[in-house]
């Protein structure tokens, strides 16, 4: 090897390592539809990275390894834009980040430390209305002939009263300010091309149809054909929903739009009409934190026969509007995993809301005229027995009474510091069965079958993939009770308890109140 061979060499081995740490890593798969496992965040109480108490993005990352060590594949945030509201919705800048949550430079770095996991991120998007502040708003008042002023809808040809969200002009935040909001003109042209344009940007920033540091799918707010039902911004499905679905899905196929059907009903005509690959299973939910085994039944039984093929349920137990599940069963904790038992077996995509896999409690609070009537559904995530320990976002802590009668309170058992250790906790209980579900093809796209669908309390449900079998068995009366499987499946079949990995031992085996059993063939 002569002299200038040798150098050639030694350079190329020198440079090699450096052009591989250099080179991007190749991002792990995403889950496939039907295979979602969704996380619900509420960005303000999550978690706070700077001190100021105000959960942000920079916490938010800081904790992705927590949502990938659950079993979760896809994170679901509500809106990151500005608003004069606490909670972010009624938007004043479309295309900004709320400045308490961070920058957009933050908001990538979220974004590419989820991809880089294999976490999916849905955004949630309300543009149908613009809080107080909006320049659409602030620039056309009074103003008929302004830049802006076919943005909203109004109410006299002066521009002087916009029309308003439902049927109020002002409502009142948890500050005890009255802020306006106004309806947005969703037939005009340039409203569609700005929000074509808006959305099409946070799937696909770079604009080549790669959708690197792109979102995966978005949440629409209060979706509706005629908003507010008010005959003002009317035929939406068609003249605004579908052209706007159908430019998302020319650029990013595989992106998914998962509808909030307002009036909370089963959502048919959002899945067919609205072209929403997916919306929330209300009636199901409904049913399920009853615990009634006959409205579980029926539920199901409507909720798959308005459910076209390639479409998909969102089954849920909480979200940010509606009480926690656990105070719904007034802190029974069999009867909280029992409902995390059925929502996390049954066919569909399942979402858990932030804390609730550690059984966080909150209510709505009564005779409240504001926004704060849902701040207890919305407390901060229990990181720590101490509620105040560094990092608990409670932004909301003041003299004011849904501090002073918060649900969650320090050392009350309530956290991931004093849960994680248990292996008999709730958080235990979730990690086990979104381990299942992972693990269990036939729990995430299998079919599903009622069984035991007679007067009992026994909820019976089969879901099967080829070979394989799932029985979930759960006893949600107050007294025991067997399960009348007759000759529902074969005998010679080999079950084992998926629970504890022993053997089945007589399916029919008599169940306690709200005892679970999980069952399975391979």
């Amino acid at each position: 090897m002569n002299i200038a061979t040798l150098v050639r060499w030694l350079v190329l081995v020198l440079l090699l390592p450096a052009a591989a740490a250099a080179a991007p890593r190749a991002e792990p798969p995403r889950a496939a539809p039907a295979d979602e496992v969704f996380y619900q965040i509420f960005e303000r109480s999550f978690r706070d990275s700077n001190g100021d108490r105000i959960g942000d993005l920079r916490g938010l990352t800081s904790r992705l390894d927590y949502l990938k060590q659950l079993g979760i594949t896809s994170i679901l945030l509500t809106p990151l834009q500005p608003s004069p509201y606490y909670h972010n919705y009624f938007a004043t800048d479309f295309r900004s980040i709320e400045p308490a949550y961070g920058t957009r430079g933050d908001y990538l770095a979220f974004l590419r430390a989820a991809h880089a996991r294999g976490l999916k991120v849905y955004l949630d998007e309300e543009f149908q209305y613009v809080g107080e502040g909006h320049p659409w708003w602030r620039d056309s008042i009074g103003k008929p002939h302004g830049k802006y002023a076919d943005h909203l809808l109004w109410r006299d040809p002066q521009h002087r009263i916009a029309e308003p969200f439902l049927d109020r002009a002002r409502w009142r935040g948890y500050d005890g300010r009255d802020i306006g909001i106004a309806m947005v003109n969703l037939h005009n042209p340039e409203v569609q091309r700005y929000f074509r344009d808006l959305l099409l940007y946070w799937v696909d920033p770079h604009g080549d149809g790669s959708g690197r540091d792109g979102v995966d799918g978005l949440r629409l707010d209060h979706m509706m054909d005629d908003l507010d039902h008010k005959g003002v911004d009317a035929n939406l499905f068609a003249g605004f929903w579908t052209p706007l679905i159908q430019a998302l899905k020319a650029r990013r196929p595989e992106l998914r739009i998962l509808a909030e059907q307002a009036g909370w009903g089963y959502g048919g005509e959002w899945l067919t009409q609205g072209h929403a690959d997916m919306v929330f299973a209300f009636p199901l939910r409904g049913a399920l934190v009853q615990l009634d085994k006959h409205a579980i039944v029926k539920a199901l039984r409507e909720t798959a026969a308005i459910t076209p093929p390639g479409k998909d349920q969102v089954i849920l137990l909480e979200n940010h509007d509606i009480d926690r599940f656990m105070s719904i069963v007034e802190g029974d904790q069999a009867r909280a995993r029992a409902g995390a038992a059925i929502e996390l077996t049954l066919k569909g995509e399942p979402l858990i809301y932030y804390g609730q896999e550690l059984g966080m409690r909150g209510k709505a609070l009564p005779h409240e005229d504001s926004d704060a009537t849902q701040i207890p559904m919305r407390e901060a995530f229990r990181w720590n027995a101490d509620l105040e320990a560094a990092g608990s976002a409670i932004w909301y802590r003041g003299g004011q009474r849904w501090w002073t009668g918060r649900y969650n309170r320090s050392n009350d058992g309530v956290s991931l510091e004093e849960e994680q250790p248990k292996p008999d906790s709730l958080y235990a209980w979730y990690r086990t069965l979104l381990s299942l579900r992972r693990d269990r093809p036939e729990l995430r796209r299998g079919d599903q079958r009622i069984l035991c669908d007679d007067a009992s309390a026994v909820l019976c449900i089969l879901r099967t993939q080829g070979t394989r079998r799932t029985l979930l068995l759960v006893n949600l009366g107050d007294t025991d009770a067997r399960p009348a499987l007759g000759a529902a499946l074969p005998a010679a079949e080999h079950w084992r308890n998926l629970l504890d990995d022993n053997p089945a031992g007589p399916l029919d085996a008599t169940l306690h109140p709200m005892q679970v059993r999980l069952l399975g063939t391979d």
